[in-house]
């Protein structure tokens, strides 16, 4: 199996994508390389972390401290998001609220994988069924 079959980096990838367009499309010029580079930077730092998590997956300990590390990247992207919208350097209030409610989706997600990890976790056999969670295994707040 590859990291890439993991609904939480195909969440993660996406958002990475949209974030960037945002950041090229949306905001002013001058913060590409203020609030703008921060947030491209947080967004790709949650997708590479599960990315490295799983590549240690065989190391339950490490695989779980790369996830949670991935969630606090996800929260400090929100906050970047936040600091956009309410500075009104994103005014394009519909990407807000999706980007936003997409990175708490991902921020659900990603706790419901830690737990799963916790859970679940063997060195010597991999079920996917435990790496892949469907809409209805969310937690909600």
């Amino acid at each position: 199996m590859s990291y890439k079959k993991l609904e939480i980096w195909q969440i993660a990838n996406e958002l990475v994508v949209k974030i960037h367009m945002m950041t090229l499309h949306e905001l002013p010029a001058f913060e590409m390389y203020e609030e703008g580079s921060q947030i491209r930077r947080s967004s790709k730092s949650v997708k590479s972390l599960i990315v490295e998590g799983y590549g240690r997956r065989a190391y339950k300990q490490d695989f779980l401290k790369f996830l949670v590390h991935s969630v606090a990247s996800n929260d400090e992207t929100i906050d970047h998001l936040e600091n956009l919208h309410n500075t009104e350097s994103l005014t394009n209030q519909s990407l807000y609220s999706e980007l936003h409610k997409q990175l708490e989706i991902l921020g659900r997600k990603l706790n419901n994988f830690i737990s799963a990890v916790q859970e679940k976790h063997n060195l010597a056999f991999e079920p996917e069924s435990i790496y892949h969670l469907r809409d209805d295994d969310i937690l909600t707040p």
